[in-house]
């Protein structure tokens, strides 16, 4: 009787040669997918203004876990912090992405070899590791950003998602067990009953539990790219729509401008000592819930690529009450401008329809 489709993994259940041979045809694909993505990226990435045009509204994929891991120089001389290099070797977007599809090509012939000498009496596994420059670590604002070296966190605060040592700890701390837990399994076997229970004979069994934990990993991910981690740094990912929902940046600015006045500054000087970046994470262009569920593509067909902040307007009205634009809320994808005063009382603004406007600046002056 034929096997159905969904059981074609029980061919290499009990074959380790061709098992190996199928990872690491998985991986040939990977890499060959990363490597070649990231040639394209870097075919259409425009470097030229790191702070106003970053990668993550030219809709960068890849290139912003490449920079994460330190990968922040390119052969054509340009870096994503806006510097110029000269000599950026082989740990270089192009270099890393060549290498990548160079992994590939011998992934693929590797798998080859190992389907056709599946029947191997000892296989070898040997592992080499290579320290590389670091991780990319920015402050709480993603406005410091740079690649830097980390030490591991191994006490309570690496349990910090914005703590980059945990980052280090955990990797260490999961290989570690990965090791001891390889160990295990290959020197004790199941009892018959455990064997039983959890269907350990049936290969269906055997891959919803990877499902499970591949599940596991995309909930992780999930949580920490909505709320922000150190896994995910505003200038190479942009903001989270936590933060917009919030008004974390808003908060910020506003803190920093009331510092400034309280050290005898003008307005004017206060708002000019904000620095580009951490105002244009507040521009609600770069809402991530902009344009609506199903947008696609990079930010910079949305609305443009921004050129300059031209400063921030101040609004009063007649009787001299100093007004701010309420935020977008990030649930409604039209909203009116809505003029507020400290106190949050509406005192003008520019409605959709102006037939039965009652606070248009026109009305209220």
């Amino acid at each position: 009787m034929a096997l159905p489709w969904y059981r074609v993994h029980t061919v290499v259940l009990n074959d380790p040669g061709r098992l190996i041979a199928v990872h690491l045809m998985h991986t040939a694909l990977v890499a060959g997918w990363a490597g070649s993505m990231a040639l394209y990226e870097l075919a259409v990435f425009d470097p030229s203004d790191p702070v106003l045009n970053p990668m993550w509204r030219q809709g960068m994929y890849v290139m912003p876990f490449m920079a994460r891991l330190g990968v922040t120089d390119s052969w054509g001389g340009w870096s994503i912090t806006g510097e110029s290099v000269s000599n950026p070797g082989i740990w270089s977007f192009e270099g890393v992405a060549l290498t990548h599809i160079v992994l590939s090509g011998l992934c693929f012939l590797a798998a080859i070899w190992h389907w056709v000498y599946w029947d191997l009496e000892l296989f070898r596994d040997p592992r080499t590791g290579t320290f590389g420059p670091g991780i990319w670590v920015s402050d709480a604002y993603g406005v410091t950003g740079r690649v830097q070296a980390v030490a591991p966190a191994w006490g309570a605060e690496g349990f910090n998602p914005f703590n980059p040592g945990g980052i280090a700890s955990h990797h260490i701390a999961a290989g570690i067990l990965g090791l001891l837990a390889g160990v295990f399994h290959l020197t004790i076997r199941p009892p018959q009953r455990l064997y039983r229970a959890l269907r350990m004979g049936n290969i269906e069994t055997v891959l919803s539990s990877s499902i499970a934990a591949v599940f596991f990993a995309a909930f992780i991910t999930s949580g920490t790219m909505w709320y922000g981690a150190a896994t995910t740094p505003i200038e190479l990912f942009g903001p989270t729509r936590y933060q917009w929902d919030s008004g974390y940046f808003q908060q910020e600015i506003e803190r920093r401008v009331e510092t400034s006045l309280s050290e005898g500054l003008s307005l004017s000087q206060a708002w000019s000592r904000i620095p580009d970046k951490l105002a244009f994470y507040d521009y609600i262009g770069n809402n991530p819930a902009k344009g609506g569920l199903f947008r696609a593509g990079p930010m910079n067909k949305g609305d443009g690529i921004a050129e300059a902040w031209l400063g921030h307007p101040v609004f009063q009205d007649k009787e001299g009450r100093e007004l701010t634009v309420r935020r977008m809320p990030a649930f409604f994808e039209t909203f009116p401008v809505i003029l507020v005063d400290k106190d949050g009382i509406v005192r003008a603004d520019i409605p959709f329809r102006r037939a039965e406007s009652k606070y248009s600046i026109e009305q209220v002056g």
